[in-house]
């Protein structure tokens, strides 16, 4: 049985390489124990969750937010097969990881809206755990508040209802919740360093998220942001349930 499948969105080869890159790294996890699927070409198969110790979910350039009729074929297709997944791994708790894109599906099939209200542009940002963070695994040894790197147009608008919420920024006030005691959601990206942004803003400096005539200064912005402590994140997650 593989330890761990990790499913990604994200239609470039080389962004989408950086970020399975990245959660192996940061994530301390063997290669050989991930099963990684780019569901934007393939969708998701049909497969049992609970045959899996963990599901990762990483970002994407795909908004929720988007209009129904200005969304792709291959958008709507994501969307409906996270709505089929999730209808397995919520009620059976499974252990589950969903970061950036992955927050906004997990907490659009929970009923919240998405919009783009607490949008964050691309940096470093100081995250700060509530107080039911402190007590949680993933967090409970991280400092009160701590720098992540985010970049997106939409967020949840509110926390989900019957969600924990664990961490907050100035901008964004759902930046990671825990729906049960095993599935996980991170408006932040636990996984990105300085290089794995900068590839990230090369390749999407014509999709709204900044000005491209910015990237440089953005390049140069992110290339000064260590993010020690939200790697953390992700090497709790792993080490506990992997």
């Amino acid at each position: 049985m593989k330890n761990i499948l990790l499913l990604q969105l994200r239609p470039e080869d080389l962004v989408s390489d950086s970020e399975f890159e990245a959660f192996l790294r940061v994530g301390d996890i063997p290669r050989q124990r991930v099963e990684r699927i780019r569901i934007e070409t393939t969708g998701i198969p049909d497969i049992d969750p609970s045959d899996y110790r963990a599901i990762i979910v990483g970002g994407s350039p795909f908004d929720i937010s988007t209009p129904e009729p200005l969304k792709s074929a291959e958008q709507k297709k994501v969307e409906a097969d996270f709505q089929k997944l999730f209808e397995s791994v919520i009620p059976d708790d499974i252990p589950f990881l969903g970061a950036c894109s992955g927050n906004g599906l997990l907490g659009n099939y929970l009923g919240t809206k998405i919009s783009r209200q607490y949008g964050e542009p691309v940096g470093g940002v100081d995250i700060t755990i509530t107080s039911d963070g402190r007590k949680d695994p993933l967090l409970r040894d991280l400092p009160t508040t701590f720098k992540a790197l985010v970049g997106h147009k939409e967020a949840c608008d509110t926390l989900p209802s019957g969600a924990t919420l664990l961490a907050t920024s100035r901008d964004c006030p759902v930046q990671m919740f825990r729906v049960g005691e095993n599935i996980y959601a991170t408006q932040f990206h636990p996984e990105s360093d300085a290089g794995v942004f900068i590839t990230r803003i090369k390749a999407y400096k014509h999709n709204g998220y900044f000005a491209p005539e910015d990237a440089q200064k953005l390049i140069d912005k992110v290339s000064r942001v260590e993010t020690p402590f939200a790697h953390q994140v992700l090497k709790n997650f792993t080490a506990r349930y992997c």
